[in-house]
C-alpha cells in the first residue's frame, strides 16, 4: 500500500502487539478518527500543464485538506513570441506562483531546465525521484509520453524511469528512498497511438471549474499572449483582466465536454444518476508502473469518489 498508509499501520500495530503479548487487559483508547492527508505530486513539463490536466482535482483536493504539489521541470523560457531567456522565466515562475494561490494547492516549484530542451536524462531523473521523495508522495501524476511536444514526452519518459528507482536506496543516496512504491497515474490527453488513453478514474469537477479557469488566469503569458499566438487567434483576445477572463472561461467551457469513456468512468465512481449530472471531469490512467491500487484504495487516494 502506499506510505502514508503503511505508516499508519506501523504506528498502529506495535503497541496493540505489545499489549497482547504481556496480557494486559485496558480500556479501549478513543478512537482516532482522523485521516490523514492525502501526498500528491504531479509532475510536468512547463509552467501551466499540470493547470490544464487537473487544476480542478488539485483544487478539490486541497479543499478537503491533502496535500498537492505541482512541478515544473522547465522554466518555460521559449513560449512566447516576443519574450524570452531569464525574463520570460521569472514571468512564469511568478504565474505559477499565483496559480498555486488561486488552486489553494501547497507548493508549485518550477526547475531551471530549459524549454524546449528537456532530455529525460539521468540528472533530471535524479532531480524527480529526490522530488517524489521529499514530498513523501501517496500519488504520482505524470504525462503519458506519446505527445506533440517532445517535453511532454520527455517529461512522462522521466517519471516511468523514476517509478521503480525510488525505492532503491543506493540511487540517490542523498534522500532517504520511499517506505512503499507510490501510484504512478497519467494525466489525460486526446493521443490515440500507440494506444489511446484509459480513463480508469474520473473526477467530477463541476464545483471547481471556476476555480481552475483562475488558476489558469493566472498564466497570463500563456493564456492570452504565447497560446493565441500560436493558435492564430491573439485577435480574439480581448482588452481588460475582468474581460479576458470572461473569454478565457468561455472558451475553456466549449472544450471541456466529458467524453463517452470518461462517462462511464463517472458511472463507475459517482453511480449513473450522479453521472449523467456531471459537465466538467479530469480523468486519469493507472499505469503499469507503481502500486496497483483496488477500487476501495483509489476511493482513499481520492476522497471526493467517496462520497
Amino acid at each position: 500500500m502506499t506510505t502514508s498508509y503503511l505508516r499508519g499501520l506501523f504506528l498502529r500495530g506495535p503497541g496493540l502487539l505489545a499489549l497482547l503479548l504481556v496480557g494486559l487487559v485496558l480500556p479501549a483508547p478513543a478512537q482516532d478518527t482522523a485521516v490523514e492527508p492525502v501526498r500528491v505530486i504531479a509532475i510536468f513539463a512547463h509552467p501551466d500543464d499540470g493547470d490544464y490536466k487537473m487544476g480542478g482535482t488539485a483544487a478539490l483536493m486541497a479543499q478537503m485538506g491533502h496535500q498537492v504539489k505541482f512541478l515544473s521541470l522547465t522554466n518555460g523560457d521559449a513560449g512566447h513570441y516576443k519574450e524570452g531567456g531569464g525574463v520570460l522565466g521569472k514571468r512564469r515562475r511568478a504565474e505559477a506562483k499565483e496559480a498555486a494561490r488561486r488552486l489553494g494547492i501547497e507548493e508549485y516549484e518550477v526547475l531551471d531546465y530549459h524549454d524546449a530542451e528537456l532530455m529525460p536524462t539521468l540528472n533530471v531523473r535524479l532531480d524527480v525521484i529526490r522530488a517524489i521523495r521529499e514530498w513523501d508522495a501517496d500519488v504520482v501524476l505524470g504525462l503519458r509520453p506519446n505527445d506533440y511536444h517532445p517535453d511532454h514526452r520527455n517529461a512522462g519518459k522521466v517519471v516511468q524511469d523514476a517509478s521503480y528507482m525510488v525505492q532503491v536506496p543506493n540511487v540517490a543516496p542523498d534522500t532517504p528512498p520511499t517506505a512503499s512504491n507510490p501510484v504512478f497515474l497519467y494525466m489525460q490527453d486526446g493521443f490515440t497511438k500507440p494506444y489511446p488513453f484509459e480513463p480508469d478514474i474520473a473526477v467530477a469537477i463541476d464545483d471547481v471549474f471556476e476555480t481552475k479557469v483562475d488558476g489558469l488566469d493566472a498564466h497570463v503569458s500563456q493564456m492570452y499572449e504565447w497560446l493565441p499566438w500560436i493558435g492564430g487567434y491573439i485577435d480574439e483576445v480581448p482588452e481588460g483582466t475582468e474581460a479576458r477572463r470572461a473569454w478565457l472561461e468561455q472558451r475553456y467551457r466549449a472544450r471541456s465536454g466529458v467524453s463517452p469513456d470518461v462517462r462511464q468512468s463517472l458511472e463507475k465512481w459517482y453511480g449513473s444518476q450522479r453521472a449523467q449530472e456531471v459537465q466538467y471531469a479530469e480523468a486519469f490512467e493507472i499505469a503499469e508502473y507503481g502500486y496497483q491500487p483496488s477500487d476501495a484504495e483509489i476511493r482513499q487516494l481520492f476522497p471526493m469518489l467517496a462520497e
